[in-house]
């Protein structure tokens, strides 16, 4: 007599905690994750995402370098796949400089290579053409600088009916740049009935008011000690005098390990001074500030990033929006103004929780300035001098009545604005932007 056969589904695999197999997403959103080699979420993004998914208004606070951008788009890109759009945009995120509003579209695109979602950046700097005709196409999410979405707002090309979530990233950058006014007017115009989610490095009291003002019962998630840099980081301070600073550096270059060099001056004009006097001494260079158009600054990054270009001069246009994770050194050329400042520079080492050098050369009237930043960290920072450096030299004369190009009114230090050697590589963790 025969039996029929008993045909039992096999056992569902077990799914390991902490993963990103345990977060409920869209399983082709995993099969994308799982081809990037991602396993494990970061703090930010195993916290933020769950919260996100279930709805929530978010407030994320994390050092940079964490996966603050992964930690919004995946749970965006999950809901947005659960219904077919009509042509209207369903996300919108709002990004105070152009390198970050492409940084958002470009991990968008990265995690999204098995999801039918349109997405494009919209920013100023480049022709309008191109991005008219994005937008006519239908876009589900948009990824944007204030001014250049107004434009198109008012030019009557965007349709924000189908609104479902707008995220600010970095709100306190754009708070620093006075993107404000704009913001308000922007968020005028949206549903009221929307997702709101905030990421920020830092939560100064305005950009708590304005979560007040656009958040409903927003869940709170702070990832490490507020305005803390990462732990990773070697300090040092190196005194030198103005006139000399250029010489130093020249000299640092030439030391092991200096492979990939993120240099800070506080303006556009010294920036290129500065580059084109490296360009003679030989060092391979590319350099960075908002002077600069899109194109030349899209070069810029790629010869950073692929190593073509051993040092790259940027002002702190760059100290957000730059996702590279191999950055060997910071240097501050000139002391930041501000501790904020200073950690947003020094956050572009020693990403994804691997180990970096940050070096600020100090001038006598920096001087106050490094005081305050000692102040925000609870700690001083080393002094370092370079044996054979003669730091005696005697500036070069300069024509009657010319000021020091290189110097700069003294400002005092701004008090109270801080608020506040890991393995060279780890497994894998979520995408680190």
């Amino acid at each position: 007599m025969t039996h029929p056969v008993d045909h039992k589904p096999a056992p569902a695999a077990p799914v390991e905690e902490g993963t990103f197999d345990s977060l409920a997403l869209h399983p082709d959103l995993l099969k994308g994750i799982h081809d990037l080699g991602f396993i494990r979420p970061t703090p930010i993004q195993a916290q933020a995402i769950p919260a996100i998914l279930a709805g929530r208004d978010v407030i994320g606070c994390a050092q940079t370098g964490t996966g603050k951008t992964a930690a919004f788009v995946l749970p965006i890109l999950n809901r947005l796949m659960q219904r077919a759009g009509r042509g209207h945009v369903r996300a919108l995120i709002i990004a105070p400089t152009r390198e970050l509003a492409l940084q958002s579209m470009d991990h968008l695109r990265d995690l999204s290579r098995y999801v039918p979602l349109k997405g494009a950046a919209i920013f100023g700097g480049v022709p309008m053409p191109p991005q008219i005709t994005a937008l006519a196409r239908g876009l589900d999410i948009i990824s944007a600088t204030p001014g250049r979405l107004l434009d198109h707002i008012y030019s009557g090309r965007i349709d924000f009916v189908d609104l479902e979530v707008l995220v600010l990233d970095e709100a306190d950058r754009m708070l620093d740049m006075g993107f404000l006014p704009d913001i308000q007017k922007i968020v005028r115009l949206l549903p009221t009935e929307r997702q709101t989610l905030l990421f920020s490095a830092t939560m100064p009291p305005e950009i708590l008011a304005l979560t007040h003002q656009l958040l409903r019962h927003p869940v709170t998630i702070q990832v490490g000690q507020r305005s803390s840099p990462p732990v990773g980081i070697r300090h040092a301070v190196y005194p030198v005098p103005r006139h000399l600073k250029t010489e130093l550096l020249v000299e640092l270059l030439r030391g092991e390990g200096m492979t990939s060099v993120l240099v800070f001056t506080r303006t556009k004009h010294y920036a290129d001074r500065l580059s084109q006097t490296l360009e003679r001494r030989g060092v391979r260079m590319s350099v960075l500030h908002g002077d600069r158009s899109q194109s030349q600054r899209l070069r810029a990054l790629e010869q950073f990033r692929r190593g073509r270009s051993q040092v790259m001069v940027a002002t702190d246009i760059a100290a957000r929006g730059i996702d590279i994770e191999d950055i060997t050194h910071v240097i501050n050329f000139d002391v930041p103004e501000t501790p904020d400042a200073y950690i947003h520079r020094i956050g572009r080492t020693a990403r994804a929780e691997a180990t970096g050098d940050a070096f600020t050369f100090m001038d006598r009237e920096e001087e106050p300035l490094i005081a305050a930043i000692e102040q925000a960290l609870h700690r001083p920072l080393p002094r370092v001098t370079l044996p054979d450096f003669d730091y005696k030299r005697p500036a070069p004369p300069r024509p009657h009545g010319q000021p020091h190009r290189g110097g700069r009114p003294h400002r005092p230090p701004r008090f109270g604005s801080g608020r506040g050697g890991g393995p060279p590589h780890r497994p894998r963790q979520g995408p680190h932007r």
